[in-house]
C-alpha cells in the first residue's frame, strides 16, 4: 500500500494564500472577453459623473430608508450612492464608479440616462419636515469632496424635481438651496436683478439652464420649488428677471 504524503500546514497556508491573492487580483481586473487576447491600452477613463442629484427619502427613519435602498420599493430596485441621516451620519451604498438607480427617466439639458451621469444623494427626511443642520453640513462636506474628485461643475447640483419635474417633488420646499449657494454649490441668482430686454424668452432660458419643456407647467413648478420654496404660481416678472440672470450665469460657465 502506497504511503500518502500530506502537505505540511505551512505549504497549505502558502497555497491558500496564493489562491486568495489570485482571486483578489482577478476581482480587481475589469471584465475581459475570453475570446480575445488581452492587449491593454492606457487610453481610457472611468465613469465620470457630470452632476449631483439630491433626493429626500420620504421615509420615517434612516434605517427604514436604508432597508429600501438596499432592497426595493413597490416600483422595483432603487438605490443611491449616499444616504445622509438627520444627525449627519453618512452611508455609502454604491461605489462612485458604479451606476445607482436613483434618477429614473430624468433629463437635464442635453443629458439623458442620468443614472449613468450622476451621483445620487438621499437625505433622511419624511418629505415635509425641515432638513436638520447636521445633515446639511454633512451634505456640504460631501459635495466639496465629490465636486473636487470628479471635477463636477459646482453649478450642477440639482434636485430630483429639477431633473424629473413631472413625477417628482423632492427635496421638499424647506430644502436650503440658498444656503448651499452661499457655500458655493448650485446656480443661484444675484441679489440685484436686471430687467431683461423685451425680446427675452423666459421659457428658452429655462431650457438653456437645463429644465425640460416636455411639460412646461411641471417644469415651472419645479423651478418655483427650487427658487421660491413653493410649487405654485404663474410665470411672472420676478421669474423673468431670475431666469435672465441665471441664463447669463450659466452661459459664463461654458467659457
Amino acid at each position: 500500500m502506497a504511503r500518502i504524503l500530506h502537505p505540511s500546514p505551512l505549504i497549505l497556508g502558502r497555497s491558500a494564500l496564493g489562491t486568495a491573492l489570485l482571486l483578489t487580483a482577478a476581482a480587481c481586473h475589469p471584465p475581459r472577453n475570453g475570446l480575445a487576447v488581452w492587449r491593454p491600452s492606457p487610453n481610457f477613463n472611468a465613469r465620470r459623473p457630470q452632476m449631483v442629484v439630491i433626493h429626500h427619502t420620504a421615509e420615517k427613519s434612516f434605517d427604514a430608508a436604508l432597508k429600501i435602498l438596499q432592497t426595493q420599493n413597490s416600483g422595483g430596485p432603487v438605490s443611491s450612492h449616499y444616504l445622509i441621516g438627520r444627525d449627519g451620519r453618512l452611508a455609502q451604498l454604491v461605489s462612485d464608479d458604479h451606476r445607482a438607480y436613483h434618477a429614473g427617466g430624468g433629463t437635464w439639458g442635453p443629458y439623458r440616462d442620468l443614472n449613468s451621469l450622476s451621483i445620487g444623494i438621499e437625505l433622511d427626511n419624511n418629505g415635509f419636515e425641515p432638513f436638520a443642520q447636521p445633515q446639511i453640513e454633512a451634505l456640504i462636506v460631501l459635495l466639496e469632496d465629490l465636486t473636487r474628485r470628479f471635477s463636477i461643475s459646482r453649478t450642477q447640483i440639482l434636485g430630483h424635481a429639477d431633473v424629473d419635474p413631472i413625477r417628482k417633488q423632492d427635496p421638499n420646499a424647506t430644502f436650503p438651496w440658498k444656503l448651499l449657494a452661499e457655500r458655493g454649490f448650485g446656480l443661484w441668482p444675484d441679489k440685484i436683478l436686471a430687467n431683461p430686454p423685451g425680446e427675452f424668452d423666459p421659457w428658452m432660458a429655462m431650457k438653456v439652464i437645463g429644465y425640460s419643456l416636455k411639460d412646461p407647467a411641471a417644469s415651472l413648478r419645479a423651478f418655483h420649488l427650487h427658487y421660491h420654496s413653493t410649487e405654485s404660481g404663474e410665470l411672472d416678472d420676478l421669474d423673468r428677471r431670475i431666469l435672465f440672470n441665471l441664463q447669463a450665469k450659466f452661459l459664463e460657465t461654458l467659457h
